[in-house]
């Protein structure tokens, strides 16, 4: 069988399972066995369909027993096992992806105990053998990795190693990340037990990769993870840890930040970076590169370069992304893609590792009595760069020549100092540990599932939701107001209006009288365009809350994107009486009176907005049209003079031409009506479709119909 069949079949099984169709998964399961004719395990399925025809028997015969639901648990997780085996054993022979062709090279290899690497890792580490204590580490890492279901004893063994707490804390990181990156691949009980024994660890670092880890796993197999009670109760205890709801919300919310790299990654490739390549060409402009002296280099830098970004608006850009970066947000993506084809990244292993300073693949050429490499020292502490992109930059620099390099490091040591103390003062103080540590890890699985070469072997983890509120096992710890209500904002304020929208609305259902939640609702179901649904819970918080301006405004927003002009009316003039002359609301009042048809109202709304904000000349085209309705063809003439004058459009030339034949000026109406072809790129029937558009109106200017295809004529002879 194919790699393709395999996977489809065992995804049928697994799915019924979900679904508890167990014959359904049963049968399926059969049907691969005879198509693979692997039939070393037809004794396993034999096993399960009696026990399940027998229970069904006893069943039907009206026998009540009190084990049913105990063995059908039991025979649930039992099939679930014998499908990921079967696809295990299948795959390892045929698959061409990562994961079964790193098992395919260590299939032979003779492991020993995880016992016994126990303590090479600890001899290699004590000796401060450091090369063969990362060998070391990078073999655990691939057999944890690449393991089949962990037996209890082996486990256990495992499970010493974390709780060790003389071994450097990358060990219990690599053991965390090997586990999640396994259980990604095949479903683990004794490996998901020995994640909460890593949340549980007092290392800061191994205990928020272990929470990422579970979160992840439980959100993978969120209908699996039902029929082990243990996996309820493991979380109990976990949640008895005073961080617990804390460490998860904030988890929640880096995910959901995720979710913003690549809008950052086209904001900085398409917005920052040209403005700060055509202010870099002004500046060289205003710069005689050629005239400068020693007495000019004491001078600080140029005023008028300041006064350059102000006017590009780049310094408001530069200042939004500082903000994302001391959010937490992945600015670096973008700048470290293109730096992961080092051979230290060809190790999967590597990916997640921390970085260290003592890295012996960092360190080739340093005499241990030299003093500590200052970008190394750096990087060690920088809270803003994940671990894989800090090795990057490192290898990077490592690239250099001799000569630059040396004057890099020269540069560099007096500033690592002021760095390291700007980074703890502006960045820290926004980012507490568990935030950055968070990021910082959930930075690297990003990297790892976009930017490794043949990351397409792997399933990415974030084009899921990754919803962790959502979790059923998750509710009982992240359903106080408290959490939702941070969830929320933040996912309406990254414009997630669906997901935002999910939970106002369940915070509402508990909270009838709360204006403010039924405010939110209804703005993100405006949002998601549906202003029917929108202006139901506007109403509601408005009965709640009269009289709150931002509220009457998109209650009459909403009224008008629905064509009710007269609803809309209503309260664009309440809002006007609570703040009078607001240029857009009598604008907007304006323009409900011309949907209603009554012009003369309409244009005295629009001369007031035009006689206060006289320099923006917004609202001559209304008037113009409300005139030419009315039968003020002067007046027309003149507003579409003037509007011609400036930066016409089709519409307008158009709209002229009205006016002038109105005026029984044919000749002038001709000529704007060739403007107006002219600007739809010389397309007549796109112009005979919008000069029918006004159809009703020209025959009330007293035009007649039988002379419409009269001038359109004329103005097919002029083109």
């Amino acid at each position: 069988m194919t790699q393709q069949e395999i996977n489809q079949a065992c995804y049928r099984a697994i799915g019924a399972l979900d679904n508890k169709e167990l014959k359904n998964a049963l049968d399926t399961l059969q049907g691969l066995i005879s198509g693979s004719r692997v039939y070393s395990f037809q004794d396993r399925l034999d096993e399960i369909q009696n026990t399940y025809i027998n229970m069904l028997r006893y069943r039907s015969e009206g026998a009540k027993d009190p084990m049913q639901e105990h063995i059908y648990k039991t025979l649930q997780i039992q099939t679930y096992e014998l499908a990921d085996t079967i696809q295990r054993v299948l795959l390892s022979e045929v698959s061409s992806l990562s994961y079964y062709t790193h098992l395919r090279n260590t299939d032979k290899t003779i492991f020993p105990a995880y016992a016994e690497t126990h303590k090479q890792i600890k001899l290699m580490s004590e000796l401060q053998n450091q090369a063969g204590y990362e060998d070391e580490l990078t073999n655990l890492f691939n057999r944890l990795w690449l393991s089949d279901a962990l037996t209890i004893p082996a486990a256990e063994e495992i499970k010493d190693i974390l709780n060790d707490t003389t071994l450097p804390h990358q060990v219990g990181c690599q053991i965390v990340s090997a586990l999640t990156l396994g259980l990604q691949t095949m479903f683990d009980i004794n490996k998901i037990m020995l994640l909460f024994t890593a949340a549980s660890q007092t290392n800061n670092e191994i205990r928020i990769r272990a929470y990422i880890g579970l979160l992840l796993t439980l959100y993978i197999y969120q209908k699996r993870i039902t029929l082990y009670p243990s996996i309820y109760d493991r979380l109990s205890i976990l949640s008895e840890h005073d961080q617990f709801v804390k460490i998860v919300r904030t988890i929640t919310l880096r995910f959901i930040l995720a979710r913003e790299t690549e809008k950052i990654t086209r904001k900085l490739q398409d917005e920052i970076i040209p403005e700060m390549l055509k202010l870099n060409a002004r500046i060289n402009k205003k710069t005689d590169l050629t005239d400068i002296n020693p007495e000019q280099m004491t001078e600080g830098m140029n005023p008028e370069w300041m006064e350059m970004m102000e006017g590009s608006g780049l310094n408001k850009k530069i200042e939004e992304f500082s903000e994302l970066q001391q959010e937490g947000a992945d600015v670096m993506h973008s700048t470290f893609s293109h730096l992961k084809s080092f051979s230290f990244f060809s190790k999967i292993a590597n990916w997640f590792l921390p970085f260290s300073a003592n890295l012996s693949l960092l360190r080739p050429s340093v005499p241990s009595t030299e003093k500590p490499d200052p970008i190394l020292s750096m990087l060690e502490t920088a809270p803003f760069m994940c671990n894989s992109d800090k090795y990057s930059l490192f290898f990077s620099v490592m690239q250099l020549p001799e000569s630059h390099r040396s004057m890099m490091m020269g540069q560099f040591s007096g500033q690592v100092e002021e760095m390291m103390r700007q980074n703890k003062e502006e960045l820290l103080n926004n980012m507490d540990t568990t935030s950055t540590i968070t990021s910082q890890y959930v930075q690297d699985l990003y990297r790892f599932y976009k930017l490794l070469p043949a990351h397409l072997d792997f399933n990415d983890i974030f084009d899921l939701p990754l919803d962790f509120h959502n979790l059923d096992i998750l509710r009982p710890y992240l359903s106080d107001e408290e959490s939702l209500t941070i969830i929320a904002e933040y996912y309406l304020r990254k414009n997630y209006f669906n997901d935002a929208l999910a939970i106002y609305d369940r915070l509402a259902n508990e909270q009838m009288d709360n204006p403010v939640l039924f405010q939110k609702t209804g703005y993100c179901h405006q949002m998601n365009g549906d202003f029917e649904k929108a202006l139901e819970d506007y109403l509601h918080a408005d009965i709640l809350s009269p009289d709150n301006k931002w509220l009457t405004r998109r209650i009459a927003f909403c009224y008008k994107a629905m064509k009710e002009p007269q609803s809309a009316l209503k309260y664009y003039l309440r809002y006007d009486k609570m703040q009078p002359d607001n240029l857009s609301i009598l604008s907007s009042i304006g323009h409900c009176y011309l949907e209603l048809k009554e012009y003369n109202e309409a244009l005295k709304y629009y001369y007031k907005v035009d006689y206060i904000d006289s320099k923006s000349h917004k609202t001559w085209r209304p008037i113009a049209w409300c005139s030419f309705l009315i039968g003020k063809y002067d007046q027309a003439k003149n507003y579409y003079k003037k509007i011609l004058d400036e930066s016409p459009s089709s519409q307008d030339y158009l709209n002229a031409g009205h006016t002038e034949w109105a005026l029984q000026n044919l000749k002038g109406a001709s000529e704007y009506y060739k403007k107006t072809i002219q600007l739809e790129g010389g397309n007549f029937h796109r112009f005979k479709e919008l000069f029918y558009e006004d159809k009703e109106d020209l025959l009330l200017a007293g035009i007649e119909e039988n002379e419409f295809p009269l001038i359109l004529d004329q103005v097919l002879y002029s083109l």
